[in-house]
């Protein structure tokens, strides 16, 4: 391993959401917390991001970034390589990252009152942009199988009233981990292509899956289910670039491109121009330190899910993707107020509540262990004396 991601780099003061709104927003200082619940890492990016970034600051020009074609490179070069997903650049549409990405897939395809498919416990941006889009959002709950999300799409097709038209599908999972076999994406498309639905696919973290899981591609999982499918995809999360602000929609089927350039360009959508020179150089420079990164939080994910599991009443499911840890504390008898207070007011560690994800998430806290390992190490410590009465 050649990066060191032990370094301790100071994030207080810095702008850093996750560091600077903490006390903010759970009441606890940043010199005394553990922040773990924004979605980005506490660690350095890769060179080749700061080279690049280097030669713009040289140039000192900060104008409008033309002539796509070696950023489109990028991706196409990146996803047949890593993910054997041969892509036309034709197909890439770039956005103001993949929360924006979904948005406008969600004002392209659907009208207000329309129903979107959610399998929820799900990352919470995706409830938030319905709603702000007046869209009825359809919950369908994952099955909690001995800590193992599984799909129930018999279960989903009851709960239909005809005015579905979108789904969007989380994968891998956030906050679950779960990568999700063939079978499964196979069972997704079909369930589309049946109820006539368009299919979002967000696959941000497809890039983050460790050791003994393997992530397909929808494209490549369902090719017929390619003329309904936009598939959603970033560099931000993998290279800890989320600033950048920038994401791709990536569609296939020429309509639907059409309609999402439509809605695109009604609301003038543009990506950030840094965020290009970012991504670019993520994906042509960054392999090599996202393969130690995977090693390193291999060990990360394991220091924190044997001591969370030591913990009488918690448990931390197995994590196939993501460094999103997603632990369930239903077994401790406690009210999620009486969880949450013990977590965050002794143990002064900052997690996302569970209830903001829909049905399924009111018994768990999310912990983002993409830290340095003894800030991992501290953050089970606080947690086990925190619930030290248990045992």
């Amino acid at each position: 391993m050649t990066t060191n991601f032990d370094e301790a780099i100071e994030r207080r003061n810095t702008h850093s959401e996750k560091w600077d709104d903490m006390e903010r927003e759970y009441g606890i200082s940043s010199d005394e917390g553990i922040a773990m619940w924004i979605a980005d890492m506490d660690f350095r990016s890769p060179q080749s991001i700061s080279d690049a970034m280097q030669k713009v600051v040289d140039g000192s020009l900060y104008t409008y970034y033309g002539d796509k074609s070696s950023y489109f490179d990028a991706i196409c070069n990146w996803m047949d390589r890593r993910h054997g997903w041969k892509v036309d650049p034709s197909w890439i549409l770039s956005v103001n990252g993949v929360n924006n990405g979904i948005a406008l897939a969600v004002q392209a395809y659907t009208q207000e009152n329309d129903g979107v498919i959610l399998f929820t416990p799900v990352y919470h941006s995706f409830a938030t942009i319905m709603r702000a889009n007046n869209r009825r959002i359809v919950e369908s709950e994952l099955v909690n199988n001995n800590g193992r999300y599984q799909l129930d799409l018999d279960a989903l097709e009851a709960q239909l009233q005809g005015d579905e038209k979108l789904m969007v599908f989380c994968s891998p999972h956030n906050p679950g981990g779960r990568v999700w076999s063939l079978d499964e994406l196979q069972a997704v498309a079909a369930f589309c292509i049946k109820h006539d639905l368009i299919l979002v696919s967000d696959e941000i973290h497809h890039d983050l899956v460790y050791a003994g899981s393997k992530h397909t591609v929808m494209a490549l999982a369902a090719p017929e289910v390619c003329d309904r499918l936009v598939i959603m995809s970033a560099t931000t999360k993998a290279f800890n670039i989320a600033g950048a602000h920038i994401g791709n929609a990536t569609i296939s089927n020429e309509v639907l491109r059409k309609k999402y350039i439509a809605t695109m360009n009604a609301g003038k959508v543009s990506a950030s121009g840094f965020g290009y020179h970012m991504a670019e150089a993520a994906y042509n420079g960054g392999e090599e330190w996202l393969e130690d990164w995977l090693e390193y939080m291999a060990e990360n994910k394991r220091i924190f899910d044997e001591g969370i599991n030591a913990i009488p009443g918690l448990r931390s499911m197995k994590l196939e993707a993501t460094y999103l840890a997603w632990v369930d504390f239903a077994d401790t008898g406690l009210s999620p107020a009486e969880f949450t207070e013990r977590v965050v007011k002794i143990a002064k560690v900052a997690p996302n509540s569970g209830d903001t994800f829909g049905k399924g998430g009111d018994n768990f806290l999310r912990f983002n262990i993409a830290t340095r390992r003894e800030l991992v190490v501290e953050a089970v410590k606080r947690i086990a004396a925190a619930f030290a009465d248990l045992q």
